[in-house]
Parts: structure tokens; sequence; C-alpha cells
């Protein structure tokens, strides 16, 4: 499973070539010298993105990376017009972004999409000899050819939508967390970068129900290519909340806050604003207590909450909590 989490990929697109129109003359019994009636050519397939919410990466993107529609059939003898190509339908899950490969820019963002997004529209197809016909041009023996598809390399990007994005150093007890607030069975260790790629899960609340996003550990120097958490800091930039996790197990918990705190305004200015909540991890090992005191010390005016999820210690409390700071969020939103 985490060798084929795929949340970026290179595709190429295409529209499909509308079909030549036909050059041709009615030619029946008794009619020797008919005129023209060469039809038109079918107008190429469009290329569309679609939302299906089944897809959760983009690993099959990456399988099949070019997406092409259906040419236009060229048009026939009288007057009939080609077969129109067939669309071609680029499946995302929800949360995709679609930007051009070349300069980065987006171009669409799939998030709330429901409806198919029309990328580029099909060529269209040429006219055929008998639209060229005129008083003093009675037989042309030309017509129009088919307009070209459109190609484009793209940059297709998933950005997971969770409310809640859960972050912290490795073995500070996210994935445990999650396993416990959530329907979630994420992998679980006692080592170092156990989660490899981001795991959610919803929790259901006591009035209302919530999505969350773990992802891998952060450590010091992430912001510069250390370890593996901060190139899957985009997948809680759309989160309404940033639940840090630190562990009390450590001599100076407040330490590891801060360096979090660091890493992601680094990487991003916007994360630093976003609402947030300070919890402390594994209140079931000795001396936690204590630590706790120091978080919330230096910490301020800044709420940290304790917790156990092994003990199940505060867990009601952190529910609780998390459901009312999402409902102040969606009003102030």
């Amino acid at each position: 499973m985490e060798s084929r989490f795929v949340d970026e990929t290179i595709i190429e697109v295409c529209s499909g070539k509308g079909g030549d129109g036909a050059v041709h003359f009615r030619r029946e019994k008794f009619i020797p010298r008919g005129g023209p009636d060469g039809g038109d050519g079918g107008d190429g397939g469009d290329a569309l993105f679609v939302v299906r919410n089944n897809l959760k990466t983009l690993s099959h993107l990456k399988m099949k990376h070019s997406f092409r529609g259906g040419n236009g059939a060229p048009g026939g003898g009288q007057r009939k017009s080609g077969r129109r190509g067939a669309d071609v339908e680029v499946p995302v899950p929800p949360g995709t972004l679609v930007k051009d490969a070349d300069t980065g820019a987006l171009l669409q963002d799939m998030v709330a999409r429901e409806q198919p997004w029309l990328f580029v529209r099909g060529g269209r197809g040429g006219k055929g000899n008998w639209h060229f016909r005129s008083s003093t041009n009675q037989a042309p023996r030309f017509a129009e050819p088919g307009g070209s598809g459109i190609c484009r390399r793209l940059l297709v990007e998933l950005a997971l939508i969770a409310d809640i994005g859960l972050v912290g150093k490795p073995n500070a007890g996210k994935s445990t967390l999650l396993s416990v607030l959530t329907n979630s069975h994420p992998r679980i260790g006692a080592y170092p970068f156990t989660t490899k790629i981001p795991n959610i899960g919803v929790c259901h609340g006591y009035e209302s129900e919530f999505v969350l996003a773990d992802i891998p550990g952060i450590i010091e120097g992430a912001s510069r290519g250390a370890g593996l958490g901060l190139q899957f800091l985009k997948h809680i930039s759309r989160t309404n909340l940033v639940v840090f996790l630190i562990d009390l197990h450590e001599e100076e918990p407040q330490n590891a806050y801060r360096m979090l705190e660091e890493e992601l305004e680094i990487y991003s200015p916007d994360l630093r604003t976003k609402q947030r909540l300070v919890v402390g991890t594994k209140m079931d090992l000795a001396d936690s207590a204590d630590r706790l005191v120091a978080l919330q010390s230096a910490l301020g005016d800044q709420t940290c909450l304790g917790i156990s999820a092994v003990s199940g210690y505060g867990i009601p409390d952190l529910r609780a909590r998390l459901e009312k700071m999402l409902a102040g969020a969606e009003q102030m939103s």
C-alpha cells in the first residue's frame, strides 16, 4: 500500500482531431454531372476531468499517463457527416489540483467540483465540398481539413481533504490517536517513521463528524529535506485546524513544539495562521504530568491538553474540544 501511494505525477492530455471534410460529387443514374455533396467531418472528442470519490491516490495516473480523445471520422458522400470522436475522461480523487507542467500555474482545483470539468475541446470537423459550391465554382474539388486536437502536459497533485491535520515528531502518537478517534487502522510501531504516507479517518463527534489526517513525523531540518514529513504538509494545507502532538516522554517537550512551529512556518507562513491546538501525549508514562505543566507554561495563554491514547485519558475532552473548535471555524468562514 505505501509504495503505491502517489500524490503527484505528470500526464499528457489531448483532445481528438476533427475529421476531414469530404470531396465528393453526386453520381446517380441519369444525373451524370451531379453537384458536390461531400459531407462534414466529425468533431474530435473532448478531454474532461471527473472526480471519483472511490479514488484515494493518483497511482492510476502513474500507470497510464497519456489520455487522448478519439479522432472524428471523415465526411462521406451524400452530405453524410463523419462520426464524432469519443470523449476521454481523466478520473481523479477529490482534492486534486491540475497545473500546467511547465509553468506550475493552477488550472483547476477539483476539490468541490461535482460536474466534469471540460479541459479542452476536440478539433472541429472540416466542412465538405458541398459548402464551397457557388455560382462561379459549381464543382469545388477541395474540402476543409479537420481541426487539430490540443495536447497539454499537466502536473496533477493531490491534497487530501481533511478538517484537522495532525502534526508531530516521529513517535509522538499521531497514528495511535488517529486509530482511537476514527475508524482508521494505520500502521503503528515503536520506531521512527512508522507512518510513511498520509492516513485519514473519520471521527464521529457528539453532534457532528469530521475528518482527520495524520502525516509522517516532522524532524528538525525538514524544511531542508530531512525526514519524510515536509513533502506531505500539503495534505494539511486545506485543514481548518492543526493539532500539534507533543510527546511528553521527552525531557523538554516545549522544544519539540518550537521546532514544529518553525518548520511549518518555513514551509508555508499560511499554516502558522491556522487555528491550532496543542496536545501532550503519553500521559500514562512517568513524569508526564510535570512535563505537561512545563509545556503549558511555555505556551502562555494557548490551551494545551494532556491525553493518553493508550489508556483513554483525556480522549473525551479532546474529542469535544475538536468538535467545538471546528464549529467555531465554520461560523467564522
